[in-house]
């Protein structure tokens, strides 16, 4: 049984994709272990595998081998539909391209998964979010009302409304410029810091990394190294 005290626990986990005849193996045999509430990096260049095992540790991808708990739940046990209910209030999500629904505003764009996560106090619940990202007044406003670093706002309301125990983040400022990504980081690992969530971020950014009290690095498939920083995170 996985120890209470982690987060994340993979051992041997591999991801093959593509045909039988003509396999592409993208991870070859990852062991990790991320504590509750730890803040990670996780750097490497293009093709490492990066992506590819925050989609398998957030169950968005399902793992071809080995073993995954993740947040108390056996990932690898799971089939799609299984997945996508256990990553419902245990997980919460930070991609470059913001993926808000545009024809939804603000406010529904945050509402919406705790709606269907069955939330009584959806619609509340997500203003309150916008607020403490700083969108108070921006609640009603459709994404293309907004800009880059707003819509990135909702994106992280959207993530930690239903105060997810992880939190995962790739490339949470690709698509901004240097200042307002500084003010997403600074977000993020506040709001993380609010509610105790584990968070794993996947960047190029070595300096942001080193903002983070662990560091994974990849190539190939695998972890190269994995070190801690001393760092307290978002400082």
């Amino acid at each position: 049984m996985t120890s209470p005290s982690l987060a994340i626990s993979a051992r041997n986990l591999t991801l093959t994709l593509g045909s039988a005849a003509s396999p592409v193996t993208i991870l070859r045999g990852i062991n990790l272990d991320i504590a509750r509430g730890e803040v990670v990096a996780l750097l490497g260049p293009s093709g490492s595998g990066k992506s590819s095992l925050m989609a398998v540790l957030s169950g968005l991808e399902r793992a071809s081998g080995g073993s995954l708990d993740v947040a108390g739940a056996d990932f690898t046990s799971l089939d799609e539909d299984g997945l996508a209910a256990a990553r419902r209030g245990r997980i919460g999500i930070v991609l470059q391209a913001f993926h808000l629904l545009p024809t939804m505003t603000a406010a529904e764009n945050v509402a919406t998964p705790l709606e269907l996560a069955g939330m009584a106090d959806a619609a509340p619940r997500a203003l309150a979010e916008l607020a403490a990202v700083g969108l108070a007044h921006r609640t009603g406003h459709y994404p293309t009302q907004l800009s880059g670093g707003e819509q990135q706002r909702v994106a992280i309301a959207r993530a930690t409304a239903p105060r997810p125990d992880l939190i995962f983040a790739d490339e949470p400022t690709g698509n901004l410029d240097a200042a307002t990504g500084e003010e997403i980081i600074k977000l993020l690992f506040a709001r993380r810091a609010e509610t105790g969530a584990t968070l794993l971020i996947i960047t190029h950014d070595a300096s942001l990394a080193e903002r983070c009290e662990r560091v994974l690095t990849m190539a190939d498939g695998v972890i190269v190294s994995d070190t801690r920083t001393g760092a307290t995170a978002g400082a």
